[in-house]
């Protein structure tokens, strides 16, 4: 079992039912156990079109599922809560379900990076994921969550 941190948000519809649906989805993963939540944190949406502010937290979970097999499922999740691919980047969305780490693994392949590679940008990202694991060493920038929460506070 491995242990991983996702990051999950929602800025349409009923935001706080998406992310109980997707936290019940999670927890009926084969071999993957829900661990705990950070707090829910209203955020101003990043880049797009005009929209709503999201809901976002970060998620502790433990999987013997693969990284790429993990992804897939987190995928269906979000289809079944809703959500619609669009061509527009950051475009408002039911549910947005990411790996950020899976331990301590670096994985790069063409549709998939973990360390999700813009975490060190996003505030929402960082802000509930420091409550959770705050001295956590980025296993590519070597600096902890907390480090790269004040790095990107200070912008």
């Amino acid at each position: 079992m491995e242990r991983v941190y996702l990051s999950v948000g929602s800025n349409l519809g009923d935001r706080a039912s998406h992310l109980h649906k997707a936290q019940i989805f999670i927890e009926g993963f084969p071999q993957t156990r829900f661990l705990r939540s950070s707090s829910v944190y209203e955020t101003d949406p990043v880049g797009g079109p005009p929209q709503g502010k999201y809901l976002n937290a970060a998620w502790e979970i433990e999987t013997a599922l693969a990284p790429g097999e993990l992804r897939e499922r987190l995928k269906e999740v979000e289809e079944e809560i809703g959500r619609k691919r669009s061509e527009e980047k950051y475009a408002p969305r039911e549910i947005d379900l990411d790996i950020i780490f899976y331990g301590n693994r670096v994985v790069e392949e063409p549709d998939l990076k973990i360390p999700h590679p813009r975490l060190q940008e996003r505030g929402f990202v960082l802000e509930p994921l420091e409550e959770l694991i705050p001295d956590f060493v980025h296993p590519i920038l070597r600096k902890t969550v907390k480090e790269l929460a004040v790095i990107v506070r200070r912008r």
